[in-house]
């Protein structure tokens, strides 16, 4: 079997693979909730690439990602529920229907996107889905009734409170301006502190999701995204922390031999270092 760049292709090579008789042991033995964590580490490593500004990767990366939709396509095929065409029907339909601005008559190309439309095609979508369940005879999974249901658990806890942050600023239960937002932090820290006081794990813990939900927020009215930016962070700590550890080896010593002093002074040579 020789590379394409024909999407079928692709498909086909899944298929050999998920052969019951001539496929690979291990991607025979697989289903979906053992295929999942992959699924969510290639998206991570798409927008390490992404964050690196590394194209090559990128293009490697999506193909990583793309395999990782064939993949579920393929084994809910097996079970006889959809395939991949189904995949890509359903995304298409959605993504027509979701901008009719664009892809509309020329009534709603010229109306444009609507305040609110965006959310009531997809609450349509939602009630069209759990109708077409019911007719099959199968009860709809209960995500909730509320307006912050359907923000999928799934999602890391900044992204998804970044989400649940948009999502009621939509409806206006939002700040006007971030330097308030500044102020709330302070409020939070101040109950972490007496949290911290009170010696009550849970209490402590709870103040503490309050002050990193209070900083998603003023990230979001300062256009940063929370994830994106700890994600930076975290990239320039173990930058620094790794001149740390290369100048104490060049000097003969360790991380476990050196102290904290001398790892400071270190430190603070690695922020001015280039």
């Amino acid at each position: 079997m020789t590379p394409s760049k024909d999407i079928s292709r692709l498909i086909e090579i899944m298929a050999a693979l998920r052969d019951p008789d001539t496929g690979c042991p291990w991607d025979i033995e697989q289903d979906f909730a053992s295929i999942a964590p992959y699924t969510i580490e290639e998206a991570y490593e798409v927008a390490d690439a992404i964050q690196r500004g590394d194209r090559d990767d990128l293009r490697d990366e999506l193909g990583d990602l793309l395999l990782q939709v064939v993949y579920h396509a393929r084994m809910a095929q097996e079970d006889g529920d959809f395939d991949f065409g189904d995949v890509v029907e359903a995304v298409t339909k959605k993504m027509i229907r979701r901008h009719p601005h664009v892809f509309g008559d020329d009534a709603a190309r010229s109306a444009g996107m609507a305040k609110g439309m965006w959310e009531r095609i997809k609450a349509e979508e939602k009630a069209e889905k759990r109708a077409a369940r019911l007719a099959r005879g199968v009860e709809p999974e209960d995500h909730g009734s509320g307006y912050l249901d359907g923000i999928p658990l799934v999602h890391p806890a900044l992204t998804r409170a970044l989400k649940i942050q948009e999502k009621a600023a939509r409806v206006g239960f939002d700040w006007k301006e971030a330097k308030p937002i500044l102020d709330k932090i302070e409020e939070e820290i101040a109950e972490l502190r007496e949290a911290m006081e009170e010696g009550d794990a849970d209490h402590v813990s709870e103040e503490f999701g309050d002050v990193l939900f209070a900083f998603v927020n003023f990230g979001r009215h300062l256009k940063i995204d929370a994830e994106d930016a700890l994600r930076r962070t975290n990239d320039k700590f173990r930058s620094r922390f790794h001149y740390v550890e290369a100048q104490l080896a060049e000097k003969g010593s360790s991380l476990e031999e050196a102290s904290l002093d001398q790892m400071e002074v270190l430190w603070q040579e690695a922020k001015t270092a280039k």
